[in-house]
């Protein structure tokens, strides 16, 4: 006999269709499965053999038969175990294919029949909603991350038993309920900017950077405050939407993060790698491509510490998607494109020792030039705001003068995200850090005095055509916080000041 279940295989962060076709026939006890699936895909047969029989069902001793269709397309991933054990004990007649033609499956299956959670559940619920399937049968522990997608019933499994009893209508299983509307916090409550003690000109490039999207690179002693500077960006940034909290989930739902407990991802993401990370593992990689840590920062930070310390490739690969906003990762197997719109914020010592300051340095001008040197002049363009930043003075560790709190700084950055809002209406722009070159001509007008200003500091400077545009974003942004519609001198001014500092000093 011939049955049909269907399925469904991820290519980068979205899902496609698979139907798994079993065919059962006379002849010698074989299992075959075929239509371009990978080794883990192959291994199934013995995990779904003996789940079928440990679970109390007969195993056919016959010819099996399992097409993977489309076959041109690559298959991966334990998630097929499932769709196979149902298949086979429908094509002998123990599923009734009533239900399960309106329904989609997934899962791993361990030996004693149980199913097991899998990655990437979240795009399959998306493909499910897209294509109209009513029915998506998962592992329980990943039911509430599917849940989040209305208008899919989503039907938690625990075995091999609890779905074949679903199916024929014996004990039907409750879908789950969408989860309550999820509290998206703008960050985390145990940091605050309160608790930061000077540095008040790296508070305001800060202040600038969450309010128009704008990449960050702190320069300065250890100590300085450089690193709790960059946690406490989080708790100035504006909260998820939902349909952003979907986006970044679908994301860490493929990268198989998303927990049984946490159906969505609540809060802007903070990536922090070690600066031994790789390539692939920064930007995505793999025989079979998967999400790096540039991708699981998106619509959040990601936090390069030492950055001088990251290897030149790894932070070369950054060049694009600080452009783009995307990953496109080609392998053999395949090439996917993975979203990656986040804030850079790097952070580095003036030398390789971490001197205190430069007075105080043993390191010579040359040293200094030359480990600041491993930051390339096209990676630097891309960073809007460059702080420099001084040892904190005992005067300033010992006040007990209240500091301006994240929340307070937070409703200035909102005001100025509206403003963005209302701009970039209908174009798909949401920050202005994002504009085109010819929406920064349109929108980022100058008068002349300012235009004056912004001649003499790409002559003195001798900033790029890329570099010029982006100090225009940053005086936008500037100009959003003060809630002025035009762009003036004073604005432009601000901007410069963020704009190359002499790191040979």
């Amino acid at each position: 006999m011939l049955a049909r279940v269907r399925s469904a295989v991820l290519q980068g962060i979205e899902a496609a269709t698979v139907f798994v076709e079993v065919d059962v026939a006379s002849g010698l006890p074989s299992f075959t499965t075929v239509g371009l699936p990978d080794s883990s895909v192959r291994e199934s047969r013995d995990r779904v053999r003996a789940a079928i029989h440990n679970a109390g069902f007969e195993f056919p001793a016959e010819r099996i038969t399992v097409n993977l269709a489309p076959a041109d397309l690559r298959k991966d991933g334990t998630a097929f175990d499932l769709p196979m054990a149902v298949g086979i004990l429908a094509a002998t007649g123990l599923v009734k294919p009533d239900l399960l033609e309106r329904a989609a499956l997934l899962g791993e299956l361990s030996l004693d029949g149980r199913v097991r959670p899998v990655r990437g559940v979240l795009p399959v619920a998306l493909l499910c909603r897209r294509e109209g399937i009513p029915h998506l049968m998962v592992p329980g522990d990943n039911a509430r991350e599917a849940a989040v997608v209305a208008g899919v019933d989503v039907i938690p499994v625990r075995s091999i038993h609890d779905t074949v009893e679903h199916l024929n209508g014996e004990r039907p299983l409750r879908a789950v309920e969408a989860p309550m509307p999820v509290s998206l916090e703008p960050g985390s409550e145990d940091t605050d900017f309160a608790e930061v003690r000077g540095q008040a000109h790296a508070k305001r490039a800060l202040e600038i950077a969450a309010a128009g999207g704008h990449n960050v690179l702190m320069l300065g002693p250890p100590g300085a405050g450089k690193t709790m500077l960059a946690q406490r960006l989080a708790t100035i940034l504006p909260p998820l939407s939902l349909d952003e909290a979907i986006e970044v989930s679908v994301v860490w739902s493929v990268a198989g993060l998303l927990t049984a407990e946490r159906g969505l991802v609540a809060r802007r993401p903070f990536r922090a790698p070690h600066h031994t990370v790789s390539e692939s593992g920064l930007v995505g990689g793999g025989s079979i491509p998967h999400p790096g840590e540039a991708s699981l920062a998106h619509l959040g930070v990601l936090f390069l510490d030492e950055l001088p310390e990251f290897s030149q490739r790894a932070l070369e690969s950054l060049r694009q998607p600080l452009e783009d906003g995307v990953i496109t990762v080609t392998r053999a197997a395949g090439s996917a494109a993975f979203p990656a719109r986040f804030q850079l914020v790097g952070a580095a010592n003036p030398c390789r020792r971490g001197c205190r300051s430069v007075e105080t340095c043993g390191c010579t001008p040359a040293e200094r030039e030359r480990y600041l040197g491993r930051l390339s002049e096209p990676l630097l363009e891309r960073i809007d705001l460059h702080v420099e930043l001084t040892a904190v003075s005992y005067a300033e560790l010992d006040t007990d003068a209240p500091a301006e709190s994240s929340a307070a700084i937070l409703r200035r950055v909102l005001a100025a995200r509206a403003r963005q809002t209302a701009r970039f209406a209908g174009t798909g722009v949401r920050v202005n850090a994002r504009m085109s070159g010819r929406q920064a001509r349109h929108f980022c007008r100058v008068p002349p005095d300012a235009s004056r200003l912004l001649g003499r500091a790409v002559s003195q400077l001798g900033l790029s055509a890329r570099a010029y545009h982006r100090l225009l974003k940053v005086a936008r942004t500037v100009a959003d916080l003060a809630d002025r519609d035009a762009i003036a001198a004073e604005h432009v001014a601000e901007a410069i000041q963020y704009r190359d500092p002499d790191r040979s000093a």
